[in-house]
């Protein structure tokens, strides 16, 4: 006799299954990107009011000064990083991601950024010594991340993909 068990139902009721980890990361990587392009964006046409791009601030005042392209890939790969695992711990610890947890999420981030990494940077808790706009412009990349990671990760697992194929697994 062979029994047959539900993915989904199974994910929800044991904790962070691999496929869900997997499903975090992919997303996460996702919205890293396009919360980027806002980022640069925001940077280059003077509405972000940041000396530079937080994570190339972070990862220069980190590792020291190393050529620009040495900088901006290391910078790249540590902003990616660090929002696929941050998606990753989300769809992990929660037994739902919706939208309006992956904004939560993106908001809790943010926080995050302000309260610690910002005056690690010497901009102030939210960048108040650089200027009050900060916390604003740091804070709608957040929101793009959040909103892109809960859609995300909720459209995944309605659709029942599987995470490797790309196939259902209903």
């Amino acid at each position: 006799m062979q029994v047959r068990t539900n993915r989904a139902a199974r994910d929800t009721k044991s904790g962070p299954t691999a496929h869900r980890l997997v499903t975090g990361l992919g997303w996460g990587a996702v919205a890293t990107v396009l919360m980027s392009v806002v980022m640069f964006l925001g940077t280059a046409v003077g509405v972000a009011p940041v000396p530079r791009p937080v994570p190339v601030a972070l990862t220069s005042q980190t590792v020291g000064t190393p050529s620009q392209q040495v900088l901006l890939l290391l910078a790249g790969f540590a902003h990616l990083s660090y929002g696929a695992v941050a998606a990753a711990v989300l769809a992990g610890s929660v037994r739902r991601v919706s939208v309006r947890a992956g904004i939560g999420h993106g908001v809790l981030l943010w926080a995050l950024m302000g309260l610690v990494w910002l005056p690690y940077l010497g901009w102030g808790l939210f960048g108040i010594a650089v200027s009050p706009r900060v916390a604003v412009a740091t804070l709608v990349p957040h929101l793009v991340y959040g909103t892109t990671v809960g859609l995300g990760i909720d459209r995944h697992r309605a659709l029942g993909a599987d995470t490797i194929t790309g196939r259902g697994h209903r």
